[in-house]
């Protein structure tokens, strides 16, 4: 361990902000350990099918509150983009050459994943499998490919998105749940609007903290508490759902598509994010902490890709022992979630596995190492490098 701490030490820049590598991997783990706990695949008669103990236990809903950290990652992502394009063009590089190496590194790992599910589901059904089963699992597999999507296309318009202020993709969502929940008119597709408006937010956001805009602790302070009384505000008085996750059996998801209560939640992450930075670059100062980040950044998207593979994989192996509580069992009590919470590390150690088989598709194949390299690297100056690009 020791070792891996130096290794990643000597080859990261001294300029790196490790404020922002902490961000972003708390953000990936908050999703990870998220699906982990809100979604459950229950064996039944017809196979398996998936529900929430969300749906069962409303009352934890504040578990949603802590691990729905995509608002987070999507700062994080236009802090990291607008910086890294400012530097592009200082270089002289094309617009067309940075977005090849920003976008190669986000969709590298999905041929991997499409390839695998395909000949999974293709077997499953082969074999016998329910389609309904069959279904299932392919939706919990690719879900995280919205995300994706959504980033890709943000990241494509960066150089259009790095002037604008924020409160105009606000303003979209609030007039789009205004026309859906107040006035009730509108056709059927116009939230899907809000899929591009409501991560426009934080997205802009990163950019105004790229201008140092936000440095101020003041600006984090109004987002925290402007946005922390939003949402009460929304949940209480409004009729939006307390979670901030998709619950099955809803009506009012505040997810799919994004609602103004999501975004202001959002706002409110963003805030206390931008307010824990200076002390997460004093915690970063202890090593283990800098190499832990440095790996979650490196597997970033095969981790977020291939968490929910290493869970239902999980729960497909221990079918072979019969139905094991809260693995299979409806997630209906507290119990479940004891027993949920005993099966974390579990699912870790497959996402471990899945991580080493498939982190070359996002990182690259391995350079071949030069014996003579420790000696001579430690007289060469530092290579220029764009902060957290």
């Amino acid at each position: 361990m020791r070792h891996c701490v130096h290794r990643v030490d000597d080859a990261t820049p001294a300029s790196r902000d490790r404020a922002v590598d902490a961000l972003r991997a708390c953000a990936i783990l908050g999703v990870v350990l998220g699906h982990w706990l809100v979604t459950a695949l229950v064996a039944g008669d017809g196979g398996l099918h998936t529900t929430s103990p969300l749906q069962h236990m409303p009352r934890l809903a504040p578990i949603s509150w802590l691990f729905q950290t995509l608002a987070v990652f999507f700062l994080v992502g236009g802090h990291v983009a607008t910086r890294s394009l400012a530097g592009a063009r200082t270089r002289g590089e094309t617009y067309g050459c940075w977005l090849r190496t920003r976008l190669a590194r986000l969709l590298r790992p999905v041929a991997a994943l499409l390839c695998l599910w395909s000949v999974a589901a293709t077997a499953l059904l082969l074999t016998g499998a329910p389609l309904a089963t069959v279904e299932a699992l392919l939706k919990l597999a690719l879900s995280p490919l919205w995300f994706l999507l959504v980033l890709t296309g943000l990241t494509a318009a960066t150089p259009l998105l790095t002037r604008l202020n924020p409160l105009w993709p606000l303003a979209v969502v609030l007039h789009v749940d205004l026309l859906r929940f107040g006035l009730h008119i509108g056709p059927s597709w116009l939230g899907w609007l809000n899929v591009a408006a409501g991560w426009l937010v934080p997205y802009t956001l990163g950019a105004a903290w790229t201008r140092g805009e936000l440095d101020s602790s003041r600006a984090a302070l109004v987002l925290f508490l402007g946005g922390t009384a939003a949402t009460a505000v929304l949940v209480g008085f409004a009729g939006y759902p307390a979670s901030m996750v998709g619950v099955p059996g809803t009506t009012i998801s505040n997810l799919d598509p994004p609602t103004l209560a999501a975004v202001t939640f959002g706002l409110a992450q963003c805030g206390l994010a931008l307010l824990l930075c200076d002390r997460l670059r004093r915690a970063m100062a202890r090593p283990l902490l800098r190499a832990a980040a440095a790996l979650v950044n490196l597997s970033a998207m095969t981790i977020y890709l291939w968490h929910q593979t290493a869970m239902m994989a999980t729960t497909a192996t221990g079918l072979l022992a019969g139905r094991l509580p809260g693995l299979h069992t409806s997630p209906d009590s507290l119990g479940w979630v004891a027993y949920r919470l005993a099966w974390l590390p579990v699912f870790g150690v497959v996402l471990a596995l899945c991580r080493t088989a498939f982190r070359h598709h996002e990182q690259g194949p391995r350079r071949p190492r030069n014996r003579r390299s420790p000696v001579v690297r430690r007289h060469l100056p530092p290579a220029k490098s764009t902060r957290n690009a």
